[in-house]
């Protein structure tokens, strides 16, 4: 990995909207402009560990805080009434935007797990602007596997998933659907309870890597509210997605890319990945055995990856 670099310069991108999307950049100014779009919905760029990705030298690396979450304002939580203008098609207009606004003309697209799924959205929306893609921890966005996600994947963990579910079942909801609307509820000890059920759920499923040990995926209540309420938002509407990115993958042929995944990942398995490699024969498909849902050995194939597919635009 390439030393951790700080940012040369970051702001806030003001939307007609009103929200406000924070970027950053970092790594050779003049270099090959390559964009990383993180996980979640809501999980933001976190510590900034993403810009050890990329060569410093010959890429500038550009950040953003998906609206609703990281350093962009407002957070879900605090803006719950505007939760619905919160959708993938805004995401693509704030990319849009940000990539004007930086003056790029075309970018390689670096997205890990919903960061993949928007990474090859905003391909399909603008194919012209993409010079590659490389995704880690492949998810497309499927009601499939949201319902995995949340529903089919508790028969490998029955005892957590009884837990996490019964209030779903008692009601006759859709699990997701019932965690998102308890997520909006008025009353903030029914949302900071979802959060928590939801927090235990995810980071029960993640992995089934040797010597994987669950722990809070935030230790921060508020930052674990506003991550349930985003992924939940998102979910519970199929990601807002106009159609099933497996059935228009097709569409990026010509366009190289790299689908790296774990094989131990149990909460988003490795035939999407392969699904879209099927369709897509310009990405390489790439499993590696004894992951999960991120692991070292998939960090050093995502940053020969990016090397490699960079090579090739």
């Amino acid at each position: 990995m390439s030393p951790g670099i700080e940012p040369f310069a970051h702001g806030s991108l003001q939307r007609p909207d009103g929200d406000s999307v924070f970027w950053e950049t970092s790594g050779n100014p003049d270099g090959e402009a390559a964009l990383y779009l993180h996980g979640g919905p809501g999980g933001g760029l976190g510590n900034g560990g993403y810009r050890r990705r990329f060569d410093p030298d010959r890429f500038l690396i550009v950040g953003l805080d998906q609206r609703g979450c990281g350093r962009s304002t407002p957070w879900a939580i605090d803006a719950l009434d505007r939760l619905d203008d919160n959708t993938t098609q805004r995401l693509l207009e704030d990319i849009e935007a940000l990539r004007a606004h930086l003056g790029v003309e075309r970018w390689l697209l670096h997205g890990v797990s919903w960061g993949s799924s928007l990474a090859l959205e905003y391909a399909l929306a603008h194919p012209q602007r993409v010079t590659g893609i490389v995704l880690t921890a492949v998810t497309s966005g499927a009601r499939s596997e949201v319902d995995w996600l949340t529903e089919g994947v508790g028969r490998l963990f029955p005892e957590a998933w009884h837990d996490f579910a019964q209030g779903a079942l008692a009601a006759g909801e859709r699990v997701v659907e019932w965690y998102a609307r308890r997520l909006r509820d008025p009353e903030p000890s029914v949302r900071s309870a979802a959060a928590d059920a939801w927090d235990r759920w995810e980071q029960t499923h993640v992995s089934l890597a040797p010597g994987w040990k669950p722990g809070p995926l935030f230790e921060d209540r508020r930052e674990r509210e506003n991550f349930a309420t985003l992924v939940t938002h998102y979910w519970s509407h199929d990601c807002f997605l106009s159609a099933p990115i497996i059935d228009r993958v097709h569409r990026l042929s010509g366009i190289p890319g790299s689908l790296i995944h774990g094989r131990r990942d149990v909460s988003s398995p490795a035939d999407t990945a392969w699904e879209l490699h099927r369709r897509w024969p310009d990405a390489a498909l790439h499993i590696i055995d004894d992951e999960g849902h991120g692991g070292p050995l998939m960090r050093e194939l995502t940053i020969a990856e990016i090397d490699r597919i960079s090579r090739l635009c």
